[in-house]
């Protein structure tokens, strides 16, 4: 093994109780979207894309709606995430020490462009990977952009670390052996290894 990918959302922070705190915030200014989300309802989309969400939060609204209210609650979102950031899993930033120091790190994630980096201004964890990617810059699917970072950094033997089926899946299709964080927000039945916690990744590799 050479190299670690990571999931952002449920593996490496939970940034939901400020996502939510954003999009209720366009929500009170919308005509047409009354109910307030949850976390809860928000946990239950945590691995899909943005479209994606969209269309299970807010179906009532047309597709050139929902675009508009979605890149909306996208700008607000990322710039609070920004300015407050979310809650990292318990010795994130100790765990990342010590993998860098024999491993390359990277990150993708089924977010918009600027989420990613909201999460490296706010907890300045930028310094520990050496790349990431996600659909909102490149259009691809989760699986494509693992592909994607593995051929771009020249990567021969990665893993990924994520907490969902879909990250399962894009593990799959690029290929590659797939840790499943049980402390996020999904359930997935198969995968080549599992970890409790964040600091149990220091017990497999």
């Amino acid at each position: 093994m050479d190299s670690i990918i990571f999931d952002l959302d449920g593996t490496l922070w939970d940034s939901r109780k400020t996502v939510v705190n954003a999009w209720n915030k366009i929500i009170r200014s919308h005509d047409k979207v009354q109910e307030e989300i949850t976390t809860q309802q928000l946990k239950e989309t945590m691995g899909l894309q943005m479209h994606e969400i969209g269309r299970i939060l807010f179906p009532k609204l047309n597709e050139e709606e929902r675009e508009h209210f979605m890149n909306e609650c996208s700008d607000v979102e990322t710039r609070l995430l920004s300015e407050r950031g979310g809650t990292l899993y318990n010795q994130v930033e100790e765990v990342l020490v010590a993998l860098a120091k024999k491993y390359k790190l990277f990150i993708v994630s089924n977010c918009q462009h600027g989420y990613i980096e909201a999460f490296y201004n706010y907890h300045r964890l930028e310094k520990h990977f050496i790349d990431y990617e996600n659909p909102g810059r490149t259009g691809l699917s989760k699986g494509e952009n693992i592909k994607l970072i593995m051929e771009r950094n020249h990567l021969r033997e990665p893993v990924y670390v994520g907490d969902t089926e879909g990250d399962r899946k894009a593990a799959l299709d690029a290929d590659i052996p797939f840790v499943y964080a049980k402390y996020g927000f999904g359930e997935v039945k198969k995968h080549d290894y599992v970890i409790k916690s964040f600091e149990e990744l220091l017990d497999i590799f």
